[in-house]
């Protein structure tokens, strides 16, 4: 896997219920709807800390597309197929190709959980990953974030860790993170 290779990786998936898409400007005002309806989720989240609005989520969603043009990640927002309600984010990003790795991000919206929606769309992405070629994928959560750590329990990540003074928290406070990680059976 080469870092050039990464802007050709699809920029759409579908699933049975679900369709990812890389971001766009157009998806703004649901970004904007969904993190301010999910704040109380998304309190481990820099972003997540106060409503945004329109041009905030404009911003957020054309870099998004950015990074992804340029390499640096990939992004998916991810969608109902029959409803087109807005189901959460995820990314893969800080690659690193030699490895091959990289870190995955997912936040879910509020009005959608308990669905198994972000899982399914979670599970897409981590195959997206393996087939072009990562060998690792793995998570890093708060730990006081139980929600998060179940999740990835619940996707079949391992815990591999704890990762202690690892990062400041969106209060500006030592926080203490867990690595979960998953792995490509066919990765050599």
């Amino acid at each position: 896997m080469k870092r050039e290779d990464l802007p050709q990786a699809p920029r759409e998936l579908r699933t049975g219920r679900l369709l990812l898409l890389a971001p766009c400007a157009e998806h703004a005002a649901v970004v904007a709807e969904s993190i301010n309806t999910s704040l109380p989720m998304l309190r481990f989240i820099e972003w997540g800390q106060r409503e945004v609005d329109l041009a905030w989520a404009t911003r957020f969603c054309t870099r998004g597309l950015q990074f992804v043009e340029e390499g640096e990640c990939l992004i998916f927002n991810v969608f109902e197929q029959d409803s087109g309600a807005f189901v959460g984010r995820i990314d893969l990003h800080s690659f690193d190709f030699d490895a091959p790795r990289a870190e995955m991000g997912y936040v879910g919206d509020s009005r959608t959980a308990g669905r198994g929606l972000m899982r399914e769309a979670v599970m897409a992405v981590v195959a997206l990953g393996f087939e072009i070629g990562l060998a690792r994928i793995h998570a890093i959560s708060d730990t006081r974030n139980e929600r998060a750590l179940h999740f990835a329990e619940s996707l079949g990540f391992k815990l591999e860790g704890v990762l202690r003074a690892y990062e400041r928290d969106p209060w500006g406070e030592l926080a203490t993170q867990a690595l979960f990680a998953t792995y490509n059976p066919r990765a050599r």
